[in-house]
């Protein structure tokens, strides 16, 4: 299903614009540098196609023949290649295998196109090359720079605005070894129709963490993975079309400057549509960080999100039934697992990521604080030191999962972000007290405990019966009342009392409300004292008795109990604009 799916999506990419994805033999490749030839092969400079600055230059992206799969063997790429191929120059490679290298570059050439002399570009780069005269290249200024680096370098012929392997003899020669390959061999799993089937799928670029020169999606690489006799692809014989055509594909969703590529967790994550749609532009925005360059994109694209029910500016809604594909991706040492997999209707995934964000709503003060938080900083909330790589593994594809299917997040969200309060000494922020949140409501809501009130409330909810709830809430005014008495204080009782009351709150609560009298003792503004009396008072009416344990559920909603309560403490009091009876 994955591999038909990617390849769908290249043809949908190669029937509509070619300049953006490339044609059927070809792959677009990152070309820093181009060595420019007159008609009769003779040196005439170097072009720098990099853009950017210092280390974020990049080269310019050219359609350029396939790439070889390498292993320990030679095998040059044509008419494109790094130095020790193209040259016979470089600083890693042992002299002996770079002789070999260059060699093999000169003959893949001969080989490929047969009629190589009969084309005017290639004729020269032939001539170039079995010359041997690269003295003036290495003395060009850009030499240094070319050497430093690790990309590739093509040749173009004086006044042609291409590359010599995109002229048309090249182009033809690549079409060939196409052609040939189809309507023979084994039917391909995944077209259905005769081809060769591909010994080795080519190389997957772009997955965080993985090796810089690619890893497989499908690989058969060890002899326990072998049945009856086959080896490598011919296990699941996948066509040589149809492996370039995922693999393209792939590769071109996990480029660097994609629109439909995003970080959810240690997921690299790539999403398209069956046909063009808008949220292929808009996903990205709704679950990832905003770019630096454009802060305000992921708001504006969350405010279209809302509104499109009503205004029709995206038109998705659940009637929208265009289909539509999530695939996360992680690597595993030499290949690329599958994090996650998700296929249904444009419609069901807005819907699904409207309920999610619904389901995070909750008050917050603090004006910079993002009103629709990511999945990322959800994620960070539940690790280590705030660190992305301390997230837990495959938590971020339990949670993505849930939300495109409407399923209950994982029990382990909410224990790692309990985890993470109690062992920074009861921190209930912004986000962790939304993920709990939206936890708890999910759960209520799916089990059908309550059907049109949720278990929690987006702010203070004082008529709330439940008695951990009530009790954060009177943790957080006991709190209230240490600082009142001790201005300034470096640690109240948060820091050491909030894991065991929110835990086993019948071994903490009667040593805090009889610290609580000293500190309202202590208060010279009496009324203060009369205020947070009273509000404990009303909070403990709704207690009958201190529970010895409380679940992983109460926990939570102990915490958001505390939070809310917090929350309220800050929050500005509406003006009373009723008229007096």
């Amino acid at each position: 299903m994955i591999l038909q799916a990617l390849s769908e999506y290249y043809a949908r990419k190669a029937a509509a614009d070619q300049a953006s994805i490339a044609p059927e033999g070809l792959e677009r490749k990152e070309i820093p540098f181009v060595i420019v030839l007159d008609s009769k092969g003779q040196f005439l400079g170097l072009e720098d196609t990099r853009t950017g600055e210092g280390k974020k230059k990049r080269g310019r992206a050219f359609a350029v023949p396939q790439a070889v799969t390498r292993t320990v063997a030679v095998s040059a790429n044509l008419l494109w290649d790094n130095t020790s191929y193209v040259l016979g120059v470089s600083a890693k490679v042992k002299p002996e295998r770079i002789r070999q290298q260059h060699a093999a570059f000169i003959a893949t050439i001969r080989e490929r196109i047969p009629d190589a002399d009969t084309d005017e570009g290639v004729r020269a780069v032939l001539r170039f090359l079995e010359a041997s005269e690269f003295a003036p290249v290495f003395a060009h200024p850009l030499w240094l720079e070319v050497m430093d680096s690790t990309g590739n370098m093509s040749f173009r012929l004086e006044g042609d605005n291409q590359l010599v392997c995109q002229r048309p003899a090249v182009l033809a020669a690549v079409q060939a070894v196409v052609s040939g390959a189809t309507a023979q061999g084994k039917t391909c799993l995944v077209t259905g129709t005769l081809d060769t089937p591909a010994r080795l799928h080519p190389p997957i670029k772009g997955v965080a963490n993985a090796r810089s020169s690619g890893a497989s999606l499908v690989s058969f690489n060890l002899a326990a993975f072998n049945s009856f006799g086959n080896e490598q692809g011919a296990n699941a014989p996948v066509g040589e079309r149809a492996a370039f055509a995922y693999t393209t594909a792939l590769n071109n969703l996990l480029a660097r400057d994609s629109r439909q590529r995003l970080m959810l967790g240690d997921a690299t994550t790539v999403f398209w549509a069956e046909r063009a749609h808008v949220l292929e532009d808009s996903l990205a925005a709704w679950l990832g960080e905003p770019p630096k360059d454009n802060p305000d994109q992921r708001s504006e694209a969350l405010k279209a999100l809302y509104e499109a029910p009503r205004s029709g500016a995206f038109a998705i809604d659940e009637q929208d039934k265009t289909r539509f594909y999530v695939l996360g991706l992680a690597p595993n040492a030499a290949r690329i697992s599958v994090r996650f997999w998700w296929t249904g209707t444009a419609g069901e995934l807005a819907a699904r990521i409207r309920q999610h964000f619904d389901d995070l709503h909750i008050a917050h003060d603090r004006p910079g604080d993002a009103p629709h938080l990511s999945v990322f900083r959800l994620l960070v909330s539940t690790a280590t030191l705030g660190k992305a790589d301390n997230i837990r593994p495959n938590l971020a594809g339990a949670v993505v999962r849930s939300i495109f299917e409407g399923t209950e997040y994982p029990r382990e969200l909410l224990g790692a972000a309990m985890q993470r309060i109690r062992a920074e000494g009861g921190a209930v922020t912004y986000a962790r007290a939304a993920l709990i949140k939206a936890c708890l409501t999910r759960e209520a809501r799916l089990q059908s405990r309550q059907t049109t009130t949720p278990e929690v409330s987006v702010s203070l909810d004082p008529i709330n019966p439940n008695t951990a709830y009530r009790l954060g809430r009177l943790f957080a005014v006991l709190e209230r009342a240490q600082e009142a008495a001790s201005p300034g204080i470096n640690a109240t009782i948060r820091d050491r009392y909030f894991g065991a009351a929110s835990a086993t709150p019948v071994t903490v609560f009667p040593r805090l409300l009889k610290l609580n009298t000293h500190h309202l003792s202590k208060l010279d503004n009496r009324g203060q004292a009369v205020n947070l009396e009273k509000q404990i008072g009303q909070i403990i009416d709704g207690v009958n008795d201190f529970p010895p344990l409380l679940s992983l559920a109460d926990q939570g909603r102990f915490s958001i109990g505390y939070y809310h309560q917090r929350q309220s403490f800050y929050t500005r009091k509406e003006p009373n604009t009723q008229p007096e009876a």
